[in-house]
């Protein structure tokens, strides 16, 4: 079953492998209760001492799943409303029911109002419309949106876009749809400009990709896959040696 929950974890990683603002998780594992016949340092006799203990596990289990949030690479897509961010941060947007969600994906794009939204026409949070005569916007590497307007050579400042950063940004919980949502684990988010106070600074006419090492992947894939054979051969062995155990009694 451990086995199984890392192909899991694997088989995932690669499926987003070309998903923008992906993050790999790699699946923990803890050994089991132990049976503990004779622990370390039981005395044998008046003047020795066990120095190892007679221990046997009984197996493994996966405790969690950590997201890794180092950066992915970036690739310049020319198109103005593409975002990145080059360092800690996620842009926050606002789901249907009001209540924020965080991501790394940056493929935003306007709306029939001119607000800027993500692929799900979630808005940002807090709200940046770009006006219908804007003839070019330009996103600053502190956030600040500004547009050049029809007839106009000075640019119009139209808001600045926030990024929230988390003491324990592995403590967010994925709600699919490239979003995250904040919990207990993962602490209040702190909102702020890029490129200040430790958050990453931002990159327009470019996203971030996936971090995900296809090659990585498929050697995790290997040994997964041995792993599972081996385990599986060890029970058999076992099972064999059983029937054996049980026909000698005979």
């Amino acid at each position: 079953m451990a086995q199984e929950a890392l192909l899991d974890a694997i088989s995932n990683n690669l499926a987003n492998s070309s998903t923008a603002g992906y993050k790999r998780v790699r699946a923990d594992f803890q050994d089991l209760i132990y049976q503990n016949i004779r622990s370390p340092g039981t005395q044998n006799s008046a003047t020795t001492a066990s120095p190892t203990g007679y221990q046997l596990g009984s197996g493994v289990r996966i405790v969690s799943t950590t997201r890794s949030f180092g950066q992915g690479p970036l690739q310049t897509t020319n198109n103005p409303l593409d975002i990145a961010i080059e360092g800690n941060g996620f842009f926050v947007v606002q789901q249907p029911d009001g209540t924020p969600a965080y991501t790394r994906a940056g493929t935003f794009r306007a709306d029939a109002q001119g607000r800027i939204v993500n692929a799900e026409g979630m808005p940002l949070d807090p709200p940046i419309s770009i006006p219908a005569d804007a003839t070019g916007v330009t996103i600053g590497a502190d956030g600040t949106v500004s547009a050049t307007m029809a007839g106009q050579t000075t640019p119009t400042t139209l808001g600045q876009i926030q990024v929230a950063i988390f003491v324990n940004p592995a403590g967010l919980q994925t709600v699919g749809h490239n979003l995250l949502v904040a919990t207990a684990a993962s602490g209040d988010p702190q909102l702020g400009a890029p490129a200040a106070d430790g958050r990453g600074s931002l990159l327009q006419g470019a996203i971030e990709h996936s971090n995900v090492e296809v090659a990585e992947e498929m050697v995790d894939l290997i040994a997964a896959q041995r792993a599972y054979e081996v385990n599986s051969k060890v029970i058999a062995a076992a099972d064999e040696m059983l029937r054996a155990a049980s026909r000698v009694r005979g």
